[in-house]
């Protein structure tokens, strides 16, 4: 398929708000069990959220451009019933509104104790807050994983590693994004968040490997026949009955070349995996956190750069249709 640079940006700018949105949950978890020191609220927590809050409003923004008429946008909602697409598009703005009161409940240094579980614990209004974002959080990973999964004609979407991947390069990420934010800082949060990063990213090169090789065995489950619902058995296309293309062959064909993709596919696994997780080692082993923004800009270049992988690995049917003026 032709990949859309709206769409692209959408995905992958949420889910560095998403993951980063976690890794600062997941430090302040860390802090109440006593395992990590308590961060102060204000500068820590609350300019961390509007930090994530940046990236959610920017693939917000990019996805404007995905829509022939934006003032209609609010439409998609409607089919909330079957359409994951709609159920992404009313759960996003749902997930900001709780970032957004996550972030300004520590801002306003709300964290006076509710109640105490087990007289260890002590709940505040932020932890609340932040557990029930934190939840639905996962579930926008899981709804916008499920958008291209559902999709059984594509066999390269039609699959459990498409909600995985989607979630797992959104946690590490997020985790690097959090690592950047924290050593810009000088906080002393940027290893364990650096830590996280790694192991993510490392969890995300396994799966993506594996998806591509499974992606590169499966048939594509369509034929001249069922992609346009007609049983005789001698089909074949020879003209499309124009002189040029048509929407059909621009935005279902990505039109590059075999070595171009093969360079995509290295691209990204270089800038995604390789660079990042030798930038977190070399800033471990020269104490340098200016390694770690490196990093982090690295790691989501990379990611626009497999997100348009993934939309142009995608095999749609009418492909086989149009396949004489689409590879010409």
């Amino acid at each position: 398929m032709h990949p859309a640079f709206s769409v692209i940006f959408l995905t992958t700018l949420i889910g560095v708000g998403q993951g980063l949105f976690l890794a600062l949950f997941t430090s302040q978890v860390y802090s109440l069990g006593q395992l990590l020191p308590t961060q102060n609220s204000q500068t820590f927590y609350g300019y961390g959220i509007l930090f994530t809050l940046v990236f959610m409003v920017l693939g917000m923004f990019a996805v404007l451009f995905h829509l022939g008429r934006p003032e209609r946008a609010w439409r998609s909602m409607a089919m909330w019933r079957t359409s994951w697409l709609s159920r992404e598009v009313i759960l996003l703005p749902i997930v900001m509104t709780l970032m957004a009161l996550y972030g300004l409940s520590h801002y306003l240094d709300l964290t006076k104790p509710l109640f105490t579980i087990s007289g260890v614990l002590p709940v505040d209004l932020t932890l609340l807050i932040g557990l029930v974002t934190a939840i639905l959080v996962f579930l926008l990973f899981a709804v916008t994983g499920m958008i291209y999964a559902v999709i059984k004609f594509i066999p390269e979407w039609s699959s459990p590693y498409t909600l995985i991947n989607f979630s797992l390069f959104g946690l590490a990420s997020g985790f690097m994004a959090a690592a950047a934010f924290s050593a810009a800082l000088q906080h002393n949060l940027t290893n364990f968040f650096m830590f996280w990063a790694a192991l993510f990213t490392v969890l995300s090169l396994i799966t993506r490997s594996m998806s591509l090789w499974r992606n590169s065995k499966v048939g594509i489950p369509s034929t001249l026949q069922t992609a346009i619902g007609i049983k005789h058995p001698n089909i074949r296309q020879t003209s499309q009955g124009s002189m040029g293309g048509s929407f059909n062959t621009r935005e279902f064909n990505h039109g590059k070349s075999d070595s171009f993709i093969r360079n995509i596919r290295l691209g990204f696994y270089i800038l995604v995996f390789l660079i990042p997780l030798a930038l977190l080692a070399l800033s471990v082993l020269s104490n340098a956190p200016f390694l770690v923004l490196l990093a982090f800009v690295s790691q989501y270049a990379g990611l626009v750069i497999e997100r348009w992988y993934f939309f142009a690995e995608a095999s749609h049917p009418q492909n086989l249709y149009y396949s004489a003026n689409a590879k010409g």
